[in-house]
């Protein structure tokens, strides 16, 4: 199977990008972190994973092995795709991730587009279980009604999930309790 592909961003598209190496243009998927990190012309490496199908073989790529191990564990769990895995992966980091398993917060993954409240539980159950690498040293992030609502005002202002999440993991210890108070201090982690 294909492990990893090197060469030129030739085209990127909303779910895809085409890497061209040795005259061969490969479309290879791509969750939006990494999408986002990859421009026209650019040399890429990316870690990959190869999908036979049936009807296709289709190629899923990411920056660094630990998302494509994410990736591949995510895929073991029944009822969880390809393109669910990555819209996982789209939406939330790996950090955001653990957090959502170390703190049992469904909801966290609910926000992913998909993923309902049965289907979000059973990942954190299954994840919990296959999630071993890092668990122990995930920063905590207490996501209770407060940041909940945080997240929800800067999704609300156009921020990505991520984007809103790595902004509430930036505040300080001592932040207000408050919704309005939090939202300030994370709009200063934008600025």
């Amino acid at each position: 199977m294909i492990a990893s592909i090197q060469g030129m961003v030739a085209a990127t598209f909303r779910d895809h990008v085409v890497i061209t190496t040795g005259g061969i243009g490969y479309r290879v998927f791509v969750p939006h972190t990494t999408l986002d990190r990859l421009d026209l012309g650019d040399d890429a490496f990316l870690h990959t994973t190869m999908i036979v199908r049936e009807d296709s073989l289709s190629l899923y790529g990411f920056i660094t092995a630990e998302e494509r191990e994410l990736f591949e564990i995510l895929l073991t769990i029944n009822g969880v795709g390809p393109k669910m895995a990555v819209a996982i992966l789209s939406t939330l980091t790996l950090d955001n991730l653990r957090n959502a398993v170390v703190s049992e917060r469904a909801e966290i993954l609910t926000r992913v587009p998909g993923v309902g409240k049965k289907t979000a539980q059973k990942i954190l159950i299954e994840l919990k279980d296959k999630l071993k690498f890092g668990l122990d040293t995930a920063p905590v992030v207490t996501f209770d009604d407060v940041n909940s609502d945080v997240l929800d005002a800067l999704v609300a202002l156009g921020y990505s999930i991520v984007e809103a999440q790595t902004a509430i993991q930036s505040l300080p210890k001592d932040a207000p309790p408050n919704v309005e108070d939090r939202v300030r201090l994370a709009l200063q982690y934008f600025a």
